[in-house]
């Protein structure tokens, strides 16, 4: 990593399941890795579909957001990949819930598959908060 960047981490979300960081931040920019449903306590994938895998999916890209000082009003960029876009409707709407009136700009692909047989998983790019 260059010396104007740095890895963040946090223990609130899962650990990366390969040869990646869970963020990396350089200047005032954080650039996270995709976060799939993944409870950082046991491991595994949680129980309960799209639903549950998007809320999870974003609680843990939220906590790797606050890790580096960015909150989901600072988000800039988002890219959604779904196993199928038959999900679309049921993410979508726990993402507005996550980021509220903050609309950020996003893409959303259908994928073939994801890691550990994800349905969802989410990445972002955010701007950390000047500090006054």
């Amino acid at each position: 990593m260059s010396p104007q960047s740095r890895a963040v981490h946090t223990d609130d979300a899962p650990a990366a399941i390969g040869p990646y960081v869970q963020a990396v931040a350089s200047g005032d920019l954080v650039f996270c890795s995709g976060q799939v449903g993944i409870d950082p306590g046991t491991g595994k994938l949680v129980s309960g579909g799209v639903e549950a895998q998007a809320e999870r999916s974003l609680a843990n890209l939220m906590a790797v957001l606050a890790a580096g000082g960015c909150g989901p009003g600072d988000v800039l960029k988002t890219t959604v990949y779904l196993r199928t876009m038959n999900d679309f409707a049921a993410v979508n709407s726990i993402y507005a819930a996550t980021f509220g009136a903050h609309k950020p700009a996003r893409a959303t692909v259908a994928v073939a598959d994801l890691p550990l047989g994800a349905l969802v998983e989410v990445d972002a790019v955010a701007r950390v908060p000047a500090r006054s």
